[in-house]
């Protein structure tokens, strides 16, 4: 979402997520500039993470909850969204309310005043992703409305009930969140994420069709207007703006422009073993930035976008042939921007202050959340791109702005932090939030303006250290030296077929994706469940039923949002498949 206060007549109007963070405009300290060649003072040591030459981070807050969003209003409060539920693994959830405001009243750069506000789990909320600043009123989403707090004069956080706004969005099935923007002008831009991944008779399976025509996106996949003053709205077809967005997260303005970040579909390979390579379904389709006009169409579920290629092109649900096709994708509208697929691009913010260097004015910084399913390749993301723009076109190659968010575990199931919300305070400074443990960094330049250039981040001292060492002619990853032989084996089952299961569940042979799901760990994700607490949400955690189940597939999944595909999608032996569920049973048993 646009995260900008802008400073050119269209303050009343901002975009974000919902956690309010109050930023005293004067946080910003002056310096003098570094001379050039020297590497400028950076308190903390960039917070953790790694950034782009002359750029400093600092902590902002931390330790939030799962923070989505941001949003700065023109006096400087920074306004953010949290969220809960199976996403999260249903730990548990805030006492008070999911949105917070923070201020830093001492203008040391870190918030010393941290209140929360909106609606608790005990009320039966569960938060949201979506928040804007307009008119001086805060607007957020939750669970299927967007709700307006109004600020009374020299409030912090809203005091009142919220009016609201929209009501109706749809919550069910694989994308539930309902990201938003306003305009100067008042008009209210959502996403309504697609119900399935590719629109199927049988949504994440091996071969199953595409429906014809795919009805949810008479209220899925697309982008929605409405009016950010007008109260009692219900959501329906008719307010679609945009259409053929399979999960548009982040949102920004620029020079009247309207852009959105657009998610890929997933699943290729496992679905069409046939037609795409296992790396192909890895890396395809792209994740997108798209700009958005009335009645525009980007394709899903017909079409995805190849990068490779840099076209749309047609689907095998809708009788692609694995990339040469383009059909009906011929009429549709391709992306402004294209990046590597699965990255999960979870917010969007084009630069307009004037704190950051000129090559950097006008650009895109995209928040990656990172990947689950880019297995048996490296999971990626986990960072923030920038990406050159001019008059609403990419204008050079995007590069990592921010890394190191992930830490030591490339993975969903063990990050350390991953990125998801974007927003520009008034003074220039970029903020970016984390939904692991909910961290905010605040990231200001403090080079040489006169030489700046645009230039990627170095790569995170973990991944440093790791490329420094020797490389044995398997690879490494996150869990390079666990011995699955330690491992204890079910009854008629060997330690050498559990030590080829754990080589199989990360990818390490057999195409294996089943750690991309359950963590590299196996102690689940946002995606699927823990496979080491000893729970079995399917079957008894019987040896037989664990195979039952790993040949058989879940395509309705409990509690998790994770389809998976007989066999995980790849195509493995019966001896593969003994091996994983060997593995699976010992893993789950570890503490018995």
């Amino acid at each position: 979402m646009n995260r900008i206060a802008n400073q050119l007549g269209r303050a009343s109007t901002i975009s974000a997520f919902a956690v309010a963070v109050v930023v005293a405009s004067s946080a910003l300290p002056t310096s003098a500039a570094t001379p050039a060649g020297t590497a400028p003072a950076c308190p903390g040591g960039g917070a953790g993470i790694t950034l782009s030459p002359g750029f400093c981070a600092t902590i902002f807050a931390d330790n939030l909850g799962h923070i989505r969003h941001l949003v700065v209003a023109p006096d400087g409060t920074l306004y953010a969204n949290s969220w809960s539920g199976r996403y999260y693994h249903n730990d548990k959830p805030p006492a008070d309310g999911f949105l917070l405001a923070l201020q830093d009243t001492d203008g040391t750069g870190r918030a010393n005043v941290i209140r929360r506000f909106g609606a608790t789990s005990a009320q039966g909320a569960a938060g949201g992703t979506g928040i804007a600043f307009h008119d001086n009123a805060i607007y957020a989403e939750e669970k299927d409305k967007i709700v307006r707090y109004a600020l009374k004069p020299g409030e912090v956080a809203p005091s009142g009930k919220p009016d609201v706004i929209l009501s109706g969005m749809p919550l069910t099935r694989d994308h539930p969140m309902h990201p938003f923007v306003i305009d100067a002008k008042g008009d209210l831009f959502v996403d309504s994420g697609s119900a399935t991944n590719s629109c199927q008779s049988d949504n994440r399976m091996p071969v199953s069709p595409g429906i014809q025509p795919c009805t949810e996106l008479e209220t899925r996949a697309g982008t929605w207007r409405y009016e950010a003053d007008k109260t009692g709205q219900v959501f329906s077809a008719a307010e679609r703006f945009a259409t053929g967005i399979r999960n548009g997260e982040g949102f920004a303005f620029d020079a009247g422009r309207l852009f959105v970040t657009q998610h890929g579909r997933d699943q290729l390979s496992q679905n069409w073993p046939k037609l795409y390579t296992v790396d192909e379904g890895a890396d395809l389709p792209a994740e997108e930035v798209l700009q958005l006009h009335q009645g525009a169409d980007f394709g899903w579920p017909e079409c995805y976008y190849d990068q490779n290629q840099n076209k749309l092109v047609l689907a095998p649900e809708y009788g692609g042939d694995g990339g040469k096709a383009t059909g009906v994708c011929d009429s549709k509208q391709a992306p402004v921007a294209a990046f590597p697929g699965h990255w999960a691009p979870n917010d969007l913010l084009i630069y307009t202050g004037g704190q950051f260097p000129e090559p950097y004015r006008g650009g895109a910084f995209i928040a990656f959340h990172g990947s689950w399913n880019r297995a048996p390749l490296p999971q990626g993301g986990y960072d923030v791109v920038f990406q050159p723009m001019a008059d609403g076109k990419k204008s050079g190659d995007y590069l990592i702005f921010a890394n190191g968010f992930a830490g030591a575990h490339v993975d969903p199931g063990r990050a350390a932090f991953r990125p998801t919300g974007l927003a520009m305070g008034p003074d220039g400074a970029l903020y970016i939030s984390d939904d692991v443990h909910g961290r905010i960094w605040r990231v200001v330049y403090k080079g040489d303006p006169t030489t700046a250039q645009i230039a990627p981040a170095p790569p995170p001292a973990v991944a440093a250290a790791s490329a420094a060492s020797a490389q044995p002619p398997e690879g490494t990853h996150a869990d390079a030296g666990r011995s699955a032989e330690a491992l204890r084996p079910p009854p008629g089952a060997t330690g050498q077929e559990v030590a080829l299961g754990e080589r199989i569940f990360h990818g390490e042979a057999s195409n294996g994706t089943c750690s991309g799901c359950h963590g590299s760990d196996a102690g689940g994700t946002s995606v699927g469940p823990s496979l080491s607490n000893g729970i079995w949400v399917w079957g008894d955690g019987s040896l037989p039923a664990i195979t039952k189940t790993i040949e058989t597939g879940v395509p309705r999944p409990r509690n998790y949002t994770g389809v998976m595909p007989p066999k995980g999608g790849a195509d493995l032996s019966d001896q593969d498949v003994a091996a994983v569920a060997a593995y699976v049973w010992a893993v789950g048993h570890a503490s018995n």
